[in-house]
């Protein structure tokens, strides 16, 4: 059991130092992610909506994953169990501003990633990118009217 979770530790390492090399995704213009642990404050009149991040037997998943926000929520990803990151693609989200950079990975159960929801209204998909293969998705709709 130890040995599997060093390796699952190194692998989680490796895919985070590859995310860091890849280079010039334009990003200039992209939604600020707090860094793991960095809380970020809704906007007047927004709110904090919680996503969980879990791996256990019934597999590697966000909850929830089908999330409705306004602009000035925040996302808050919370690390429930495993190694997650948050990834919103530009190629699943093609056409799209202000899409966040893919975020460190979180290791730790409690630790968080904040991404402020400034998206233009509309459908975007996300995923953790290590476990993207096995289903962990999530769509959020971001709601034009105000709350």
């Amino acid at each position: 059991m130890k040995k599997e979770l060093r390796l699952l530790f190194a692998v989680a390492s490796l895919i985070a130092c590859a995310k860091g090399e890849q280079g010039a995704s334009d990003t200039s213009s992209a939604a600020p992610a707090a860094a793991a642990g960095g809380e970020v404050q809704p906007q007047a009149g927004g709110k904090v909506i919680v996503v969980e991040a879990t791996s256990d037997e019934k597999g590697n998943y966000f909850t929830p994953n089908e999330i409705e926000a306004h602009r000035g929520d925040v996302l808050r990803f919370t690390l429930k169990l495993g190694v997650h990151n948050v990834h919103f693609l530009p190629d699943s989200n093609p056409g799209k501003k202000n899409l966040p950079p893919a975020s460190e990975m979180l290791q730790l159960p409690g630790q968080t990633i904040d991404i402020p929801v400034n998206f233009e209204p509309g459908k975007y998909y996300f995923q953790c990118d290590p476990h993207a293969a096995l289903g962990m998705k999530g769509e959020l709709e971001v709601e034009d009217e105000k709350h």
